[in-house]
């Protein structure tokens, strides 16, 4: 019900903008920048998501396959189980869902998203498996989305990149930022979900964890701030990353052969979904990515922005910051628009300008959320989304927050 009222709404929202912009600036070209937008979507949709992501998912559904047969997946599962036991309670210990998640949450949190979609997406379907309710979301299900979509990463590589590209002094001098920001924002979802399912998270497993993780992100960024040079952490990224990923391959592989199992039939088992689940949610793709656009070509961020901008100034307060808002308000809409939005920014104001800077962390900062709701509870044909959207950008609001309170403080 809430995708039906947020979809319906962006198109209303974005025609009243339009006819606004039609009958009091004379903007008569509006209509045909919307509708060639619609297109565009439609086609972005289908060719640059849906079909890229069935070769990604058939390859990475595949090596799951191998992993669970291999009982590497059951491992993670008992290794996390006592944390996800608390956070996720109707969740048996040992369900191979724990496993997904682990892998989902690791890709993610070292900005591997080719791998990351599939391990959710696998994540999503064995969370479906004890969803009593198969078109409503389950407790379990919002959490792990929130979670997700609040974008926790630990090393912003494609940001600094662009950054690098774009002539930054220093392109590594958003880290830290990002990393607060993000941290809050998944803090803030963890928080959000437990009160709105009455999770007690004042219990000794569960402080142990987040101590233990908070602990440890910050004891890599005080180490990686004061004994790593720009070059470095861009290199120990990469590599760290990419290694990752192939120990994981390699390493179902082995665990499958010393249980003499047929690694490559369990591969082709597992790889027949990948084409499926790509299919399956190309109709939720299409439908939110042309609605987003509509709303984008529209104009209406702009005025939301205009109206920002007005209720600061009249309240006394500094706005240097409302010129990079576009950035975050794309931000859980759209990846590739919010990353538009940020290039255009550091263009204009410059980047190592504090709006530029502010840009990028607001870019990573949080994720896309109505994107990735989209594209996993779509996947299982979940259509009542309950509190899902709502607490999603509840951490997307407090990741923003974080953002321009940390680049005051860095920055300004």
């Amino acid at each position: 019900m809430a995708l039906n009222y947020i979809w319906t709404g962006f198109f209303l929202i974005s025609f009243i903008a339009a006819l606004a912009q039609w009958l009091l600036l004379g903007d008569a070209d509006v209509f045909k920048r919307i509708m060639d937008g619609t297109f565009e979507s439609a086609r972005l949709g289908v060719m640059d998501v849906a079909l890229p992501l069935a070769g990604v998912m058939t390859l990475w559904l595949g090596i799951m396959n191998i992993g669970e047969k291999a009982g590497v997946i059951g491992f993670f599962a008992k290794v996390i189980g006592p944390f996800f036991a608390r956070i996720f309670p109707g969740v048996p210990r040992d369900h191979p869902a724990n496993g997904h998640m682990v892998m989902n949450f690791s890709a993610n949190l070292l900005g591997l998203d080719n791998a990351a979609t599939p391990f959710g997406l696998k994540a999503m379907e064995s969370l479906q498996t004890l969803n009593p309710k198969k078109e409503e979301a389950s407790d379990a299900q919002i959490m792990f989305l929130v979670l997700h979509t609040s974008g926790l990463t630990l090393i912003p590589l494609a940001i600094m990149a662009q950054r690098a590209v774009l002539g930054a002094k220093d392109p590594s001098d958003i880290f830290i930022p990002c990393l607060i920001a993000t941290y809050v924002a998944t803090l803030v979802g963890l928080l959000a979900v437990a009160v709105c399912q009455r999770i007690n998270l004042l219990q000794p497993v569960v402080i142990s964890w987040l101590g233990g993780i908070s602990a440890l992100m910050i004891g890599l960024v005080w180490y990686m701030s004061q004994y790593m040079s720009r070059a470095e952490i861009e290199l120990f990224s990469r590599v760290s990353s990419n290694l990752l990923l192939l120990t994981i391959v390699v390493g179902f592989m082995a665990a499958a052969m010393r249980k003499k199992i047929n690694v490559y039939d369990a591969f082709i088992e597992g790889a027949k979904g990948g084409i499926q689940t790509s299919l399956t949610v190309i109709p939720y793709l299409v439908g939110m990515l042309v609605a987003i656009g509509v709303l984008r070509n529209s104009g209406v961020l702009s005025y939301i922005v205009a109206g920002f901008n007005w209720v600061f100034t009249q309240a006394g307060l500094n706005t240097d910051f409302t010129s990079a808002l576009p950035a975050a308000l794309m931000r859980p809409l759209s990846g590739s628009g919010s990353r538009a939005i940020m290039i255009d920014v550091i263009k204009t104001y410059g980047v190592d300008s504090f709006v530029g800077r502010l840009a990028c962390i607001f870019q990573g900062s949080a994720d896309t959320t109505f994107y990735i709701v989209a594209l996993y509870f779509g996947s299982v044909g979940i259509r009542k989304t309950r509190y899902a959207i709502t607490v999603g950008l509840i951490a997307d609001l407090a990741g923003v927050i974080a953002a321009i309170f940390v680049a005051y403080l860095f920055f300004h």
